[in-house]
């Protein structure tokens, strides 16, 4: 589906639910190649930053990583920018985080989160500002270790303590409201497209008091606690600045149907229980605008297999106006290798875009899943050839050319031929030429769109063709479709021999290569460290 039809789909939702008070959520997205988010996580420098205390230094790391983000196909990014009760942007109510500095309350010299908004917004990506709403520490109850104008330390009766960790204690109304003054600063005072919780609520298996029940007094209250805070922090974003999305990425299953009818056909741990979060309520009561379940399980897994859950987390969305993301783990090897067949999955489904866990295995390209990515987001929509046109068919005379061929001032020898005085390339030539350099590029056959897609970015994955110098033949123009990222393009191609050739000055166009002929030798030269002229 493309943008247009999505923009239009979303008008028709939003009007719908503009009609219907029966749902505070709003249409957010409405195509599941359309949203592509990726988290970015920054508790212990985990995908950034690298450095600290070097503003030019972070800024540049940001951008540079946002940059391949765009070119995998990454277009919204979910940026911890409250990773432990601490902040990425200047607060009233939360300190400068320790990872930008090495010591929590430090001004960085700059507003990071300020920046990292406007760097996504220049690259036409969302921001959704991904915060950990109880989190004070991963380690250590030290208060003393804490910054003077941290609200924990102000407040040490906010806290409750497990397993050698700090958290803020979800049963506090004080806590509520802290987390709800914090989101509304963050709303008020930024242009953030979102409001982002994870999974992380009550610490993971929390015991209760002895002789309760998981279904008892206290795990009932526990889950109400967190329902008012989810319920008020929606309230406060869609007062504050109703167009600013609020979602939650809960554990993959809400509860197994061992436990509730009305749960998965799964037999893992189960996030109702575990950190006491009703996601199934935050949906049904339209708190949220959207729900990005932690799917991180392969095809056919015993204890949670993917494409069930899928399933289950589509029909409970159904008919809710929430919004369904997948959030889908490639950090695990064995669901990198098949991303592409989950997401393909997904598209059966009520399915609206993914979010990649994380933005290293991305940059790291795990089991090559960064590639299978820009494969994935990049492959063209099936065109529709309008009624009564057609493509005229020319029979041409194909010359082998002779001419000598140069890349970067290498001599290559690649079958080449001159159609009405242009010379015209194999595209897995130029591809395996010019792979590893700063214009490489990949492609792609499509029989089902009968189309060639270019994905630039991308080493070559193929073989070169033949290098021998052809014989004068006949070329037939060529019926394919050429797309470049995904975008259409229209360029003069033939095909001799059962192979498509492109002109080499069409390609290196769309390439931005440098192109030269040099008469006196009579050779054709290819330069990626130059720019088309």
């Amino acid at each position: 589906m493309k943008k247009w039809l999505k923009k239009i789909g979303a008008a028709i939702v939003t009007a719908s639910i503009v009609l219907s008070s029966t749902s505070m959520a709003t249409a957010y997205a409405a195509d599941s190649k359309d949203f592509c988010g990726v988290w970015i996580s920054t508790v212990y420098s985990a995908d950034y930053p690298s450095v600290q205390n070097d503003i030019a230094k972070q800024k540049a790391e940001f951008s540079q990583k946002l940059d391949k983000l765009k070119a995998v196909g990454v277009n919204a990014v979910m940026v911890q920018v409250r990773p432990k009760g601490d902040a990425f942007y200047k607060s009233e109510l939360n300190p400068w985080s320790a990872v930008l500095t090495g010591v929590q309350g430090k001004d960085p010299g700059y507003d990071p989160m300020k920046f990292m908004i406007e760097e996504a917004h220049k690259r036409d990506m969302e921001f959704h500002a991904w915060m950990n709403p109880y989190r004070i520490t991963t380690s250590g109850t030290d208060l003393a270790a804490l910054s003077a104008d941290n609200m924990a330390r102000k407040n040490p009766d906010w806290i409750l303590t497990y397993k050698g960790a700090m958290y803020y204690n979800p049963a506090k109304t004080e806590v509520k409201e802290y987390i709800r003054d914090t989101v509304g600063e963050i709303v008020k005072k930024y242009d953030v497209d979102a409001i982002h919780f994870d999974d992380y609520f009550y610490p993971s298996n929390y015991p209760l008091p002895e002789g309760e029940k998981r279904d008892g007094k206290e795990g009932n209250a526990r889950r109400e606690h967190i329902n008012d805070m989810v319920r008020m922090v929606s309230q406060e974003i869609k007062s504050v600045k109703a167009d600013v999305a609020f979602g939650i990425s809960p554990l993959g299953i809400w509860k197994n149907n061992s436990s509730d009818p009305s749960g998965s056909a799964t037999n893992g741990g189960e996030g109702y229980y575990s950190v006491f979060g009703d996601a199934k309520t935050w949906v049904e009561k339209g708190w949220i605008d959207y729900i990005a379940p932690q799917l991180y399980w392969e095809r056919g897994n015993t204890y949670a297999d993917y494409e069930t859950l899928v399933k289950w987390w589509s029909n409970m969305v159904k008919g809710t106006g929430v919004t369904l993301y997948i959030g889908q783990g490639l950090y695990k090897d064995v669901v990198a290798k098949e991303i592409t067949e989950q997401l393909k999955i997904n598209e059966g489904y009520n399915v609206e875009g993914s979010i990649f866990f994380s933005a290293r295995d991305i940059f790291d390209d795990r089991q090559g899943a960064a590639t299978a990515l820009k494969k994935y987001y990049s492959a063209p929509e099936p065109s529709v050839t309008e009624p009564g046109t057609t493509t005229v068919i020319e029979k041409k005379r194909a010359y082998a050319t002779s001419s000598a061929i140069k890349v970067n001032g290498a001599p290559v020898s690649f079958e080449v031929y001159t159609i009405d005085d242009y010379t015209y390339f194999k595209l897995r030539d130029i591809a395996y030429s010019i792979s590893g350099t700063a214009k490489e590029f990949d492609t792609v056959w499509n029989g089902e769109n009968s189309s060639i897609n270019l994905l630039t970015g991308l080493s070559y994955s193929g073989t070169p063709g033949g290098n021998a110098i052809g014989k004068d033949t006949t070329a037939v123009t060529s019926t394919a479709k050429l797309y470049l990222d995904g975008d259409s393009k229209n360029v003069s191609a033939f095909t001799i021999n059962d192979y498509t050739y492109y002109k080499l000055r069409d390609i290196a166009k769309l390439l931005d290569v440098g192109v030269t002929w040099d008469e006196g030798t009579s050779t054709i030269g290819i330069d990626t460290t130059t720019g088309y002229k």
